[in-house]
């Protein structure tokens, strides 16, 4: 029997990308799945293999009636709902971002009001300091902290709100004695993540065809890129074996420049452009990007199943079967930029 069998749990921000992934997980797992979405970027399609397993609540969890609602009898949440987008979205829409404070709160008090027993919270990368990642090293937990002056310096509003939500879990933690934990997402791609995201981005730009082809930066700014399925894997995982809210970084420790990531890309479809330009004047995030998980292998046992190769082949066939080549190029401005 698994640790989620008729485990009530439930999933915020369920029919997202991310989210939706970790519903069929669950369910696999024989768990009881609630998922509570407001739908302004998740998608109900992403929920199709389990429609029919799971509950779905649709509303805004800034409101504390609905959120009150959502975690009514459920012994786990996972919290993923979020307002979040890609580089070019957490730096136009700052403002959105900072809502997610209040989400994170309303989300952890109504939780705690209804008794659940354990709350795992999706933090992101961005909740490290931008400054020590124009150089390659692999980022550490322990490079954030709560307890030293000047420990914490996030990246954007995003990744402070981020890092709010980890210390406002870790509160409830200490006040309501609620099992938390936290895990820190690095560059997550896979079937069902929209094009404002780079791996997505370029296959769009690749499957339309655009020449010359646009990658913003100079592209050798590296990331993570870690798939969908290995993310899910590790917030089961910290949800079943951390319970202070100690946060672990989820992500690959190879750097992967934008470039190699490109050429997977055209090596699988078989295309190349005649021309590429380097667009330096677009917002590109740090420089590089890297996690160290040996406190994910200490802790929870985890590390990534799939390389990046895999990945985006996985990723490729996902995107090529579902979208229409003529689709993508007559839209492929509005499917870059908008949420």
């Amino acid at each position: 029997m698994s640790e989620w069998t008729d485990e009530r749990v439930l999933v915020t921000g369920g029919a997202s990308f991310i989210g939706s992934h970790l519903v069929e997980d669950l369910v696999a797992e024989g768990a009881d799945v609630r998922v509570a979405d407001d739908f302004s970027s998740g998608e109900m399609e992403n929920l199709e293999e389990v429609k029919d397993q799971i509950e779905v609540l649709e509303g805004n969890l800034k409101h504390w009636d609905f959120a009150d609602e959502a975690s009514e009898d459920i012994d786990t949440v996972f919290h993923l709902a979020a307002d979040h987008g890609g580089r070019g979205y957490i730096s136009q829409y700052p403002a959105n971002c900072a809502t997610n404070m209040a989400l994170d709160n309303i989300v952890y008090e109504t939780a705690a009001k209804n008794g659940v027993d354990r709350i795992c919270f999706a933090s992101s990368a961005c909740t490290y300091p931008t400054d020590i990642q124009q150089e390659r090293q692999r980022l550490r937990e322990d490079m954030v902290s709560f307890e030293e002056r000047g420990g914490a310096y996030a990246d954007e509003v995003y990744g402070w709100a981020k890092l709010m939500g980890e210390r406002s879990l870790q509160a409830y933690n200490e006040q309501y004695d609620i099992d938390t934990s936290a895990v820190r997402i690095f560059t997550a791609y896979g079937p069902r993540e929209n094009e404002t995201h780079a791996i997505v981005a370029f296959m769009a730009k690749a499957y339309a065809g655009q020449d010359p082809f646009q990658i913003w930066g100079d592209g050798e700014q590296t990331r993570n890129f870690t798939y969908v399925k290995d993310i899910t894997n590790a917030l089961r995982l910290a949800a079943e074996n951390i319970t202070d809210g100690t946060p672990v970084n989820a992500g690959i420790s190879r750097y992967v420049t934008m470039n190699e990531a490109v050429e997977i890309i055209f090596d699988y479809l078989d295309w190349e452009p005649d021309e590429i330009n380097y667009m330096t004047d677009k917002p590109q995030g740090v420089r590089h990007r890297a996690a160290d998980t040996t406190r994910a292998e200490e802790l929870l046992g985890w590390e990534p199943q799939y390389t990046v190769e895999e990945g985006i082949k996985n990723t490729l066939d996902w995107y090529v079967e579902n979208r229409d080549p003529d689709y993508v190029r007559e839209n492929l401005e509005t499917l870059l930029h908008e949420r």
